[in-house]
């Protein structure tokens, strides 16, 4: 079972992740339940109303849990949902997983007077309670050590070859040097730090999010965006 707060029809790598993990654990002969905001009342995140957050999901989450018997558990995400998951998991004595795909402590920050050492500390006691918190890379482990996570554990990401290969290049006819950021268009990727680079030649930015429209704020510089 994955239980996650970010789910369709949010664009982002949470989503694309777990998505893919899904898939490929199916292929792979495993039964897999996503529990998901869809199956819940929500109303958007303050401040993020793309995200929506699942109103008292506790009783559904633990039938959920309760029926499907699972194997493994697995909560990906650290809003309602998840809270809901975690404690009916550490109430009945159930190990899980958790895994820290976003920077919300610097997020937060951005919007609110909320002091990043608050954030970390109750991120550490959320990810504290599972059996292991899974990290992508070697940059984002070492940062949260240092912030006092001790069941840290990378979860290194594949690539999906048939959809990522070499191809003709002929449509970026475009002035050169290309400069390209790929992702989640969104205030916590700091994309304008990336317009606001000195360039001679061109810039594109490939993804989507809420923050799509700052590429075309910048008029007097080069800017492409292409949606993905």
């Amino acid at each position: 079972m994955i239980v996650t707060d970010a789910w369709f029809p949010q664009t982002n790598g949470v989503v694309n992740t777990l998505a893919q993990t899904a898939a490929w654990l199916g292929r792979f002969g495993h039964e897999v339940r996503v529990v998901t905001p869809r199956e819940f009342k929500t109303i958007p995140c303050p401040s993020y109303g793309e995200i929506r957050l699942s109103i008292f999901p506790y009783r559904k989450m633990a039938r959920r849990i309760a029926s499907f018997r699972p194997h493994a558990i697995h909560v990906a995400t650290e809003g309602t949902l998840g809270l809901a998951a975690r404690r009916y998991c550490v109430k009945h004595a159930l190990r899980f997983t958790t895994s820290y795909h976003t920077q919300f402590p610097q997020y937060l920050a951005s919007r609110v007077p909320i002091p990043m050492s608050v954030s970390y500390w109750a991120l550490s006691k959320f990810h504290g309670a599972g059996s292991a918190c899974m990290v992508s890379t070697r940059s984002v482990e070492e940062q949260l050590a240092a912030r006092g996570f001790k069941n840290l554990v990378r979860w290194r990401r594949g690539v999906d070859t048939e959809l990522f290969r070499p191809r003709s290049k002929e449509f970026l006819n475009l002035p050169r040097p290309i400069a390209a950021y790929v992702g989640r268009v969104a205030i916590e990727k700091n994309v304008e730090a990336f317009l606001s680079m000195p360039w001679a030649g061109s810039k594109i930015v490939i993804g989507d999010g809420p923050e799509r429209a700052l590429a075309g704020s910048v008029s007097e510089r080069r800017v492409y965006r292409f949606s993905v």
